[in-house]
């Protein structure tokens, strides 16, 4: 699993006040698959191109946490504001 800020992790603290949004994407297609929320998270309207959806969060202000392969044609993406 891929960390960005692997210095900066915060196993076992309250994530008050955050938001995390999960987006399954086709790596195969590039075709967004689903999306999972926290309850109260801002969101945009996912994009059927992958790469277009992943732009919308992070244009909001969302930060990519981790990145997950979960078969060999589907990818996880972990996002936190």
């Amino acid at each position: 699993m891929y960390h960005p800020n692997d210095l900066h992790r915060e196993i076992g603290t309250a994530w008050y006040g955050r938001h995390v949004v999960l987006v399954t994407c086709n790596t195969s297609t590039n075709q967004f698959l689903l999306l999972h929320k926290s309850f109260h998270a801002p969101t945009e309207p996912p994009n059927p191109n992958c790469a277009e959806t992943l732009s919308q969060f992070l244009s909001i202000g969302y930060k990519i946490a981790a990145i997950a392969p979960l078969s060999h044609s589907e990818i996880q993406y972990v996002l936190v504001k």
